[in-house]
């Protein structure tokens, strides 16, 4: 499968039609054809459906262009690898996440950052997904991590770090404490606490209530924020669902115990996204792959917090 052709694929994915992405790439039209039925013959599947008056992308073409899009954005940080070398990055660079993010996982990237780049001012704002999306948009952030699917707006450029778990989060002393596994119908009857709608995490309760069943997660109260979540549960009021990033501080120092379902998997993915752009911005590129390397490659089994 050769670069070329992805991103001739790409263009015409993009534009749904070869004449825009020919135009685009200074190609012949009949290049780019070529390009495209060449591809389809290496995968053995058709990427475009040609039997309407409109172009549109094929069921594989559709997940094709989400690998694409992964392959040529990787490429494109490879091809500034010497550039890179020779201009220490200067400027700003805003970056923003969910609560959870700020908190735990961006504080040791930003360490490392600035201790390589110390001439980057960095600021750090926190948000919900809307808002931050939002900001990158308009580009008062450079980028944001959140966690679920990474948007769909051609506008932006996306990489999913890794998934995260949604741990049953309870008190210490919970009749739960007391099992070796935990299963939905252990939840039955039990009080549950979220955050209030239009969060993200509180998409991710509703999520984990469809595939439990209605009945399995009896929601007691709304609580604004995470830190106060993990607080209430601490202190008895309810049991909880959270990403095992936003509880293993807790679990380390015994102050809260959190166990995966035994019956469900319930995961989210946690992304990082940025505004697409053509040309090379040094202070971004740097803090992308540092925050990929990290992202990717420090979230090991062991350091999975548990009972």
């Amino acid at each position: 499968m050769e670069i070329r052709h992805l991103r001739s694929f790409r263009a015409v994915a993009e534009s749904l039609s070869f004449t825009k992405a020919a135009a685009e790439l200074h190609y012949a039209q009949s290049s780019v054809t070529e390009q495209i039925q060449a591809l389809e013959a290496e995968l053995g599947t058709r990427l475009f459906d040609r039997s309407h008056r409109k172009l549109r992308l094929t069921g594989a073409g559709i997940r094709l262009r989400a690998y694409a899009d992964q392959v040529l954005l990787l490429v494109d940080e490879a091809s500034t690898v010497g550039a890179l070398d020779a201009e220490e990055p200067t400027g700003e660079l805003a970056i923003g996440g969910l609560e959870t993010f700020c908190t735990h996982a961006i504080p040791p990237i930003l360490a490392e950052y600035r201790a390589l780049f110390g001439k980057v001012d960095v600021t750090v704002d926190v948000g919900n997904r809307r808002e931050l999306y939002d900001a990158v948009r308009r580009g008062d952030l450079d980028v944001c991590f959140t966690f679920d699917a990474p948007p769909k707006d051609e506008e932006y450029a996306s990489s999913v770090l890794f998934e995260e778990r949604l741990l049953v989060t309870v008190p210490v002393g919970h009749r739960l404490s007391r099992r070796e596994r935990v299963r939905g119908a252990d939840l039955s009857g039990e009080r549950f606490l979220a955050t209030q709608r239009g969060c993200g995490f509180r998409e991710m309760f509703d999520r984990a209530t469809a595939e439990l069943g209605p009945d399995s997660l009896r929601l007691e109260a709304e609580v604004s924020g995470i830190a106060p979540l993990r607080a209430c549960v601490a202190a008895g009021m309810g049991l909880a669902l959270l990403p095992e990033m936003a509880v293993r501080s807790e679990v380390e120092r015994g102050d809260l115990l959190a166990f995966p379902l035994e019956d469900a998997d319930l995961r989210v993915p946690a992304t990082m996204t940025w505004r697409r752009r053509r040309e090379a911005v040094p202070s971004l590129d740097r803090f992308l792959a540092l925050a990929r390397t990290s992202l990717t490659t420090g979230i090991r089994a062991e350091d999975r917090p548990g009972r």
